[in-house]
């Protein structure tokens, strides 16, 4: 025991700053896309054609990137000889309509928090069911992580349980196959009013890979009301959490590290 207790000691505290400080990710992490049509030849399209989802618009004179489709591959980024598409180490992606995760050369919006009843009754304690509607298991192993001591989730009154009777709403991710359509109605179904869903990752918010396959819907908005999106293949740990935090109205964006990415 004495030994456990020394180790613990030794560790020190192993959770993270956010979102009090900002997030430190990987070197190699890409976050928000950013696009410049005025950089587009407008003969070429081979962003659009590296796009194994279909993620680009390239029109005549503009440019657009649906986050809600992307992998996050950066295939595009290869292919385009002038530079049009870049990832930048943003991680503030999540949003609360489908049409703001299309990226163009407007500025992306960021979550906004639940109206002011759903604040009183989520803020402070939240119960969530995931349901793994055909994921990858990708996404379902950042939102696991969410748990562990590295990012504490509880530590904000957000929690993952077990019986959706027990919940205030519904973590999607998957594309909702055919087979799990049912058990996705039924879960949220057997969640007591009012209600959220967030849908997690491309496959749960477009279809992801899987776009136009017969067995796959187009992702959870298709069967439910969606209130939270959360892009990425999978999305990072820090992505899901500041989603979570923003349509709880946790998020102070008076503060440079916490604020509008626009500044």
């Amino acid at each position: 025991m004495l030994r456990i207790l020394t180790a613990r000691l030794r560790q020190g505290h192993r959770t993270i700053g956010y979102p009090d400080a900002p997030p430190v990710l990987p070197d190699r992490y890409r976050g928000l896309p950013v696009v410049n049509a005025a950089k587009c030849d407008d003969g070429c399209a081979k962003c659009a054609q590296a796009c194994p989802t279909g993620a680009i618009d390239r029109r005549k004179g503009t440019l657009s990137l649906d986050m809600g489709k992307c992998l996050f591959c950066a295939a595009c980024v290869e292919d385009c000889p002038a530079g049009a598409i870049s990832f930048t180490s943003e991680h503030r992606m999540a949003v609360r309509n489908r049409a703001d995760l299309i990226v163009s050369d407007r500025v992306s919006a960021m979550a906004a928090a639940l109206d002011e009843k759903s604040r009183r009754l989520f803020g402070r304690s939240l119960k969530l069911r995931q349901v793994s509607a055909g994921g990858c298991n990708a996404c379902e192993a950042d939102l696991n992580v969410l748990s562990t001591v590295v990012y504490d989730l509880s530590r904000f009154g957000i929690q993952f349980v077990a019986s959706p009777r027990h919940a205030d709403g519904v973590v999607v991710t998957g594309p909702v196959t055919a087979n799990m359509k049912q058990a996705l109605l039924e879960t949220y179904e057997a969640v007591p009013a009012p209600k959220i869903v967030i849908a997690v990752g491309a496959c749960a918010i477009s279809g992801g890979p899987y776009i136009g396959h017969p067995e796959c819907g187009g992702g959870a908005a298709e069967w439910l009301p969606v209130d939270l999106f959360v892009p990425g293949c999978p999305p990072h740990p820090i992505t899901i959490l500041d989603g979570l935090l923003r349509l709880l109205g946790r998020m102070d964006d008076g503060v440079k590290a916490k604020g509008d990415r626009a500044g």
